[in-house]
């Protein structure tokens, strides 16, 4: 295909995925251009540099200067008008992720990162271990990994690290995108009912999980953690791969040294690998770090190497990253927005923030700012379960957007701390200013911008 084919044109180039494959495709020799609905930084501006032409909208004229073929994005659907065009003038074209499959991984080692939770943070971190033993793996992250200048490079055969995701690949077709990958390495970090838009429930997302498992080879690895009874499950229907699994006494293990899961101690099959020190924070970020660990083994990095690459890695934007700290106030932001990712996010920082003021007359205070902003939780799905995952907060406040289908008034006596709900950004933001004292960790949570909440919370404390 590549022999025959010079001009690409991206449909939806602006997402992550898409971006990434651009700057893929712009590498291997091609001459990309795309169109998004909204053509902004930072991802217009990474392409851009690239020398990819960008289009704002979605016009038919983007069209006209035929390319050989269309990569389709998963948010296209029929109707578009740029759809519409394509198809009655037989326009060839192929979903992002089968592109990738013809066009990259079908000659690597594929180590794919699987999961509702913690696919970018693992991905990250798996890259850049594989970086540090000196392999350049080529990647393509759904995030920004800060040990890296970009998201998605080729890198030097043979392996490639992506982020799996189980969402759907285009409008005609409706399998996982995980399904073209391939994986000769496959961590499945945990599974839960997500993306109630496309699944129906959870044996639905088992079901396209299992079509994955079914694809590694009998040489290759499957690394999941013991106790995700989902992950078991799925397992059960069928596996011809090894297995290796975290939380197992025959396994890989964490034993924290520190409340926060700053500092931990990795050890295989009973044995002592090394002590991590690291930046991050939360159980939950030992579990990733595991997984990478396990991974990269298997591609033969020695796991002394692995702990000593840990100690230097930066999270990834958007995970616990701090935007900001001001008059002794910090802000992060988190793309959390799965009840369990929402509870793990605020563990993590609730035992930061103890064992900061473990010696304090006073105890810090973690206030919860949420955007339950996912076609999920838009829906409704797991509004019951949005209590529960508060309950590490002391003070909560929620944006009740336009598009949210039900009330998030109804939750507040659910809330065993203050709430505050409002259906204006501007307004949620003077309440929390108002109510952030000294000492107080600010965590905003959304899969999206939010209204770029996060600056206006600072700047609204630089003037409090």
């Amino acid at each position: 295909m590549a022999n025959k084919i010079h001009h690409l044109h991206i449909l939806g180039i602006c997402g992550t995925f898409m971006g990434g494959i651009a700057a893929l495709a712009k590498e291997l020799g091609f001459r990309v251009t795309g169109c998004d609905a909204q053509v902004y930084p930072p991802m217009s501006t990474q392409l851009e540099q690239l020398g990819i032409e960008l289009k704002q909208g979605y016009k038919v004229e983007h069209l006209q200067d035929e390319p050989d073929l269309v990569i389709v994005g998963n948010a296209m659907s029929r109707g578009n008008i740029m759809v519409e065009y394509m198809l009655d003038r037989n326009i060839p074209y192929i979903s992002g992720p089968q592109w990738l499959l013809e066009n990259v991984l079908k000659d690597r080692w594929v180590l794919a990162v699987a999961g509702t939770h913690g696919k970018t943070t693992t991905s990250s971190i798996l890259t850049w271990i594989l970086e540090y033993a000196q392999l350049s793996p080529g990647f393509l992250i759904g995030g920004a990994p800060q040990n890296f200048d970009c998201s998605a490079r080729l890198g030097n055969a043979p392996f490639f690290v992506i982020e799996a995701d189980e969402y759907d690949t285009a409008f005609f077709d409706k399998r996982s995108k995980f399904v073209h990958y391939r994986p000769r390495t496959l961590v499945m970090n945990n599974l839960e009912f997500d993306h109630g838009d496309i699944f129906n429930d959870l044996s639905d997302i088992q079901r396209q999980f299992h079509h994955l498992i079914r694809m590694v080879p009998s040489n290759g690895l499957i690394l999941s953690p013991r106790n995700e009874p989902a992950i078991q499950e799925t397992l059960a229907m069928g596996c011809w791969t090894p297995i290796e699994q975290s939380h197992s006494s025959i396994g890989w293990q964490a034993d924290k040294l520190n409340a926060d899961g700053s500092e931990f101690i990795v050890t295989f099959e009973g044995v002592e690998q090394g002590r991590v020190k690291w930046s991050l924070i939360g159980d939950f970020n030992i579990d990733n770090a595991l997984m990478a660990i396990a991974a990269a083994r298997h591609a033969g990095v020695p796991t002394h190497i692995a702990i000593e690459a840990l100690a230097e890695f930066v999270n990834t934007k958007r995970r616990l990253e701090l935007r900001g700290k001001i008059n002794e106030v910090s802000v992060y932001d988190d793309f959390a927005h799965h009840p369990t990712a929402i509870a793990k996010t605020l563990a993590g920082v609730r035992a930061k923030v103890d064992a900061e003021n473990k010696h304090r007359t006073t105890q810090g205070r973690v206030l919860a700012v949420l955007e339950p902003r996912s076609n999920t939780m838009k829906s409704g799905i797991h509004k019951d379960a949005l209590p529960l995952s508060l309950q590490q907060a002391d003070h909560v406040f929620l944006f009740q957007d336009k598009d949210i289908k039900w009330s998030i008034e109804e939750l507040i006596h659910q809330c065993h701390q203050p709430c505050i709900v409002s259906t204006q950004i501007d307004l949620l933001v003077k309440e929390i200013v108002s109510q952030s004292k000294e000492g107080d960790t600010i965590v905003v949570m959304s899969n999206g911008g939010f209204g770029d909440i996060h600056e206006k919370i600072l700047t609204a404390l630089a003037n409090k």
